[in-house]
């Protein structure tokens, strides 16, 4: 397993993360009873994974309980690093939501009692709250960090500006900054590309990738010709949103392709491309089964080779939007490294006519 630093933290974490949201969850999600999930987590463990993930909003707060359950045997949570998440509602009282001071410091409290720990290795806000004033939320954060509840922050879901005015906000306090942002970010999704992964690169952050296989869409077992009997996308699950399924489909065909000439699956595949892309530091895995688990694993000395990247970030590049557009045509004489990870291939491009 191979360990990247956390941003510009110290903190080192593997480029597998396991993913919990199943853990009391339904068939929609998937359902994880809690001694399966303790051998997920043994799993997870034995194979050099050290991050583990999860949220108050899982499943009620079922999700952090059941982590906490597993790591709180035999020595396990020396050996693990926990992630957890706040904004969503929690209850039905008028300040049992967003990011509040009121909201952040009571629910860091309900976690680290579910999670039965003393501390919080990474504790990320889950989403933009913008009816909260940024410097109460930060500062809300800071206060944790200092008396020793968490040890990091994190975003989770934001957007450029609003990471921007977060970390202002931040600075111009003396604050503590986030360290890393949780994003989708895919072979099928690559919206990030045009502001997250710049910022992440410019600003210091680590990212780390929620639903790496787009529920499923990107593991190679949906084509166009049919797909499993049993799923998040059979059972109703619409994250993430497709809107042209022959886009989808021909990534999908490439990530197969390439999965039957090296004798792998297609997860594999699609986990490998984005292990090697600019800025990112870790993707979060699952799995309804011991098998899935065991196989998602197998990526993390799984590479792809100079071919076969060049052949995925073809069928899947997106278009650019503007302003980009316009800087391939008149600001390419002058891109930061951050703009040349975006811009390359386009420039390229323009460049050839």
């Amino acid at each position: 397993m191979e360990y990247r630093y956390l941003g510009r933290s110290g903190l080192k974490v593997s480029t597998l993360t396991m993913g919990t949201m199943t853990f009391g969850g339904s068939e929609k999600v998937g359902h994880t009873e809690q001694t399966d999930a303790t051998r997920q987590v043994d799993l997870c463990l034995d194979a050099g994974i050290n991050l583990f993930d999860t949220a108050n909003v899982y499943n009620a707060g079922v999700s952090e309980e059941m982590l906490g359950a597993a790591l709180s045997q035999n020595g396990r949570r020396q050996k693990a690093l926990v992630a957890t998440k706040v904004r969503f509602k929690m209850g039905e009282g008028p300040n049992e939501i967003g990011l509040s001071r009121h909201h952040i410091i009571a629910q860091c409290h309900a976690s680290l009692k579910r999670l039965k720990t003393d501390v919080i290795d990474l504790y990320q806000v889950h989403e933009w709250d913008g009816m909260t004033p940024i410097e109460e939320t930060m500062e809300a954060l800071d206060t944790l960090v200092r008396h020793g509840h968490v040890r990091y922050i994190g975003c989770s879901n934001y957007s450029g500006w609003h990471i921007m005015k977060a970390l202002a906000a931040a600075d111009s306090r003396h604050n503590q900054r986030f360290v890393s942002q949780q994003i989708h970010y895919t072979l099928h999704s690559r919206e990030a590309e045009y502001e997250l992964v710049p910022i992440s690169q410019d600003q210091g952050l680590g990212m780390l990738i929620w639903s790496p296989l787009a529920g499923g869409l990107l593991s190679g077992k949906y084509r166009r010709n049919g797909g499993p009997e049993t799923g998040r996308h059979v059972g109703g699950h619409r994250e993430p949103p497709v809107y042209d399924w022959e886009k989808l489909y021909d990534i999908v065909d490439v990530v197969v392709a390439i999965a039957e000439e090296r004798g792998v699956s297609g997860a594999q595949v699609s986990l490998a491309w984005l292990l090697g892309r600019p800025g990112v530091t870790s993707v979060i895995i699952g799995g309804r089964t011991d098998q899935q688990f065991a196989d998602n694993l197998r990526a993390a000395n799984f590479k792809l080779s100079d071919g076969e990247r060049a052949r995925l970030d073809a069928v899947s590049q997106p278009p650019l939007i503007y302003p980009y557009w316009h800087q391939t045509f008149t600001a390419n004489d002058r891109l930061g490294p951050a703009d040349r990870d975006l811009l390359t291939p386009y420039v390229e491009d323009f460049k050839r006519g």
